[in-house]
């Protein structure tokens, strides 16, 4: 069955969230030297996004399955941190504790690349109902893809200090909104789907930010650095009042 004209415009103008997540990253990789700084902003943004972006989607999907919600929420968060003791705590030595380091790394990038396939894929499916609709999903991805592209260099850089990897990641990062509003314009996707996937990555999303980014970030406390976590949570926050 040929594409209707909304569905095609979305893949497009979905090449917008391909900059804005880039230009997070390349903030990111030009301020490697402040890593610790970076991060705190980074972990206060990654909490937010799972507590006032993903996890309210979900809820608009599942309004009538809040138990499934929370399962999911559980699941992702034990996912990660089952992966990651098994990859460290397995892994005493210098050289295989920093591979172990970043697989964790490599794991967090692949959790965040996910999430920005589901945003392209949600941009995708609302086009598909009305100009109108995709227009509103849109605008609230754009508002949060430099985040993601920041988020992902960061966490890779926090694992293992690889510039390369945090490149590469970035890439996958960047390009996967717009293949997810590619695969949107072409299939169906159930909204029990889509919400049972977001329960999962916010308790995916709540376990990278809070063990892993933020307690990082804070090894040496600084007001400047917990303000900067603060202001991370005003942002996203913002951004989902305004989006919504």
């Amino acid at each position: 069955m040929p594409l209707a004209a909304d569905q095609l415009i979305a893949i497009p103008l979905t090449a917008f969230a391909v900059i804005t997540t880039m230009t997070g990253g390349l903030v990111a990789l030009r301020m490697a030297h402040s890593l610790p700084t970076v991060i705190a902003l980074s972990g206060g943004i990654v909490v937010a996004v799972a507590l006032f972006d993903v996890l309210p989607e979900a809820v608009d999907l599942l309004p009538d399955d809040p138990t499934a919600i929370g399962a999911l929420m559980g699941a992702g968060f034990l996912t990660f941190f089952l992966f990651e003791r098994v990859l460290v705590l397995h892994h005493r030595d210098e050289p295989a504790d920093a591979r172990a380091h970043h697989q964790v790394g490599t794991l967090g990038a692949l959790g965040l690349s996910a999430h920005s396939f589901i945003d392209g894929l949600a941009v995708g499916l609302a086009f598909g109902a009305s100009t109108s609709t995709g227009v509103l999903v849109l605008v609230a991805v754009l508002a949060h893809d430099f985040a993601d592209g920041l988020n992902t260099v960061s966490f890779v850089l926090s694992q293992s200090q690889n510039r390369p990897q945090a490149i590469r990641w970035l890439i996958v990062d960047a390009v996967a909104p717009l293949i997810g509003a590619t695969v949107g314009a072409l299939i169906n996707v159930s909204d029990a789907t889509l919400g049972y996937l977001l329960s999962f990555y916010a308790g995916f999303f709540l376990y990278m930010g809070a063990t892993d980014l933020l307690p990082e970030a804070h090894e040496h406390a600084s007001w400047g650095r917990v303000g900067l976590t603060l202001l991370g949570f005003a942002v996203i926050f913002g951004t989902s009042l305004i989006a919504g």
